[in-house]
């Protein structure tokens, strides 16, 4: 049986680097058209340098279509919508308070006996 894992290996990361570029959309393809890369993983693959190729080079990783990585504090649509969640927890939390100061005025009123 472990004879046959080197096969395995290879034959998974070859079905794996067929379906991502299938699956891949056209605009996250880099360097070749996505026909081409599949040509390559199919004609290259036994050998590991098609799906090799693909996962190194041909498709746009990360985040962000410029393909690099951005830090949260850096973004400012990630900064502008900490503040809009941050205005309506102020406005739920303001609204909490005016209950709460309503149901106290209450509970003393029915303590004195007002109703």
């Amino acid at each position: 049986m472990l004879r046959y894992l080197p096969f395995l290996l290879v034959l998974a990361l070859w079905i794996y680097a067929f379906i991502d570029c299938l699956n891949t959309p056209e605009e996250e393809v880099k360097g070749l058209p996505k026909v081409v890369w599949i040509i390559i993983i199919l004609l290259f693959g036994e050998v590991l340098i098609g799906p090799v190729a693909w996962l190194a080079a041909g498709k746009v990783r990360g985040g962000n279509p410029g393909g690099r990585w951005t830090a949260p504090d850096d973004n400012p649509a990630f900064l502008a919508s900490l503040g809009e969640e941050n205005k309506k927890d102020e406005a739920l939390l303001k609204d909490w308070e005016a209950d709460l100061r309503r149901r106290e005025e209450e509970l003393k009123r029915r303590e004195r006996g007002e109703e």
